[in-house]
């Protein structure tokens, strides 16, 4: 029996994250009912370890365990720098487990465009979304070839408000020099209240990670096909 009104566990590493999932989540899955999971500490100890070390992989475990046992239905992890372990708990768990921005790059990459641009703030997103397309590539391997360029503007993140972000992030990308590009990805929730913005800036859809986890989650837990698909 599919659940109406599933129990979805959203796990944060800083507090922010819990606001603009929560916000995604009220826009593309208003059924869901939603439960943060926060551990604020693990950013900086994930720092302090330079990169996650056995301790910090069995403590996101631990979480992940905590909400899969009280009965959620699915699971986000909206930090992308646990990613990592979401691929263990796959292996433990059979309820839906996500990645921050998986939903986004696969919804992408099944799409009609073939010319796409990731757009970060902080340096570190930039590998790491880069890496977490070219792992989805390779799995896709034989399908038609997806161009990735990045663009990183350190300025969006000190920016004010969602207008001035975009114009930032929009000037990253033509410092680039790709004049083709089809659609843009936000490489970080952060920047989630600027995607209209920049849509707009640019006449290109504009995909951030939560509304398309959101969809995603929607689509497998509600049994109905997602409305995800990449903007026209």
């Amino acid at each position: 029996m599919i659940e109406t009104q599933p129990l979805i566990a959203l796990i944060h590493a800083v507090p922010s994250g819990a606001r603009i999932a929560q916000d995604a989540f009220a826009r593309e899955f208003p059924e869901a009912q939603i439960w943060n999971l926060l551990d604020d500490r693990l950013l900086d100890d994930a720092r302090t370890a330079n990169g996650l070390d056995g301790a910090l992989r069995r403590r996101m475990l631990r979480l992940i365990a905590n909400a899969v046992e009280s009965g959620a239905g699915g699971v986000l992890l909206t930090c992308s720098s646990y990613g990592e372990v979401v691929d263990t708990a796959r292996t433990l768990w059979t309820v839906p487990i996500l990645k921050s921005d998986e939903s986004m790059f696969r919804t992408a990459l099944s799409g009609p465009h073939d010319r796409i641009a990731v757009a970060a703030s902080t340096p570190p997103a930039v590998p790491a979304a880069a890496a977490q397309l070219d792992a989805l590539m390779a799995e896709t391997r034989g399908t038609r070839p997806v161009h990735i360029t990045t663009a990183l503007s350190e300025q969006a993140a000190a920016a004010d408000g969602p207008q001035e972000t975009a114009r930032h992030l929009a000037d990253a990308l033509a410092a680039t020099g790709a004049r083709d590009i089809q659609s843009v990805l936000l490489a970080q929730y952060s920047l989630a209240f600027a995607g209209r913005a920049l849509a707009d800036l640019l006449h290109l859809p504009v995909l951030d990670g939560a509304a398309a986890a959101a969809r995603d989650l929607r689509a497998r837990l509600l049994g109905e096909r997602s409305t995800a698909a990449v903007p026209a």
